[in-house]
């Protein structure tokens, strides 16, 4: 039989143990993370810490510090926070316009804005929005009317009654015609931004536009006037009658003409140039409408053709022109020369 070794063998603990007693008390935040399972979010594992480690206060030393260096002064004390009196006050702190809580400079690079743009303008897009509503609403409500008006006014009837329009029918045309002048603004101002200037002393791009739909609702106004005076004094009541009525839906025919050319120029960019030739090709178009109604009703069956050249340069011409010589005045008066 062996016998038993006598000398006392010391006894190490486990590792089961030892991380029983780290874990019992971590020491560390490694520790602490170490505890909680393995899909703890941040702001748990930020609340386990923070309960381990709660916030010590911090207790200066009362007593003086006499460690200090031989020859040199008592060093500050860390709980005093004096400025100095070159950073509490400068050259205009006693002004009354000095506000030291503004700040007064600005940190990197400013960059180049935005340029205005109607296609981003919200207004602009609500007001194009609700011309094609009304389009389509008047197309929907006096269609039938519009198909026999465009009938009389290509084949006009033999006899001598006249297309008997309606108040809303009237109404209607109006109101196109008020939609016609904005879209006529819309295209001169294209022009304008395209060939005489983007920079004008106007605070506000609506109130160009403005102004400019504003010059041909004055336009469209004396020249309604203008036939109505000429047509009363040499070919009567009646006639005028008929002729304004063509009027009215020649303007609407003009405006359902252009809103595509609007939509163009707005939404998709085209090129100004082209925007001009469609709108020249409208415009002359529009001129011989009215110049056919206008032999039509009064000079057909008297054939005088001097007279209806002179007729037609008088009252559509030479109002055509002073419109665009004022378009052009008010532009040049409301850019910014350089």
């Amino acid at each position: 039989m062996l016998q038993q070794d006598s000398i006392p063998i010391p006894s190490f603990p486990t590792v089961n143990e030892i991380t029983g007693l780290q874990s019992a008390k971590p020491q560390t935040p490694y520790q602490v993370l170490r505890l909680l399972p393995k899909d703890a979010t941040p702001a748990q594992q930020d609340s386990a810490i923070q309960a381990w480690f709660g916030h010590a206060e911090i207790h200066y030393s009362e007593q003086p510090d006499t460690l200090h260096l031989p020859g040199h002064e008592v060093p500050r004390d860390l709980k005093e926070v004096n400025i100095p009196q070159y950073y509490r006050e400068n050259f205009f702190s006693t002004n009354s316009l000095y506000h030291e809580e503004v700040t007064g400079g600005h940190h990197g690079v400013a960059g180049d804005p935005v340029p205005y743009a109607l296609h981003n303008d919200d207004i602009i897009t609500g007001l194009l929005l609700m011309c094609f509503l009304f389009i389509m609403f008047v197309l929907s409500r006096i269609s039938e009317f519009m198909i026999h008006q465009a009938k009389d006014f290509f084949y006009p009837s033999k006899s001598n009654n006249m297309l008997i329009e309606t108040g809303l029918e009237i109404r209607m045309q109006i109101v196109f015609g008020v939609v016609t002048c904005l879209q006529l603004a819309l295209i001169y101002y294209f022009y304008v931004i395209g060939y005489v200037s983007n920079s004008f002393i106007l605070d506000s791009e609506y109130a160009l536009l403005g102004i400019y739909m504003s010059t041909f609702i004055v336009y469209f106004c004396v020249k309604t006037l203008l036939y109505t005076m000429a047509d009363r004094v040499f070919f009567g009541r009646r006639k005028n009658l008929q002729f304004l009525g063509s009027l009215l839906f020649i303007t609407a025919i003009e405006g359902v003409m252009l809103f595509p050319l609007v939509l163009l120029l707005t939404y998709f960019q085209i090129s100004v140039q082209i925007a001009v030739y469609y709108f020249i090709f409208v415009l002359a178009f529009v001129k011989i409408l009215t110049f056919y109604k206008s032999y039509v009703i009064f000079f057909k069956q008297k054939d005088f053709f001097l007279q209806i050249i002179l007729y037609f340069c008088t009252l559509e011409m030479i109002p055509l022109s002073v419109l665009w010589t004022a378009l052009a005045v008010i532009t040049n008066s409301l850019k910014v020369n350089y």
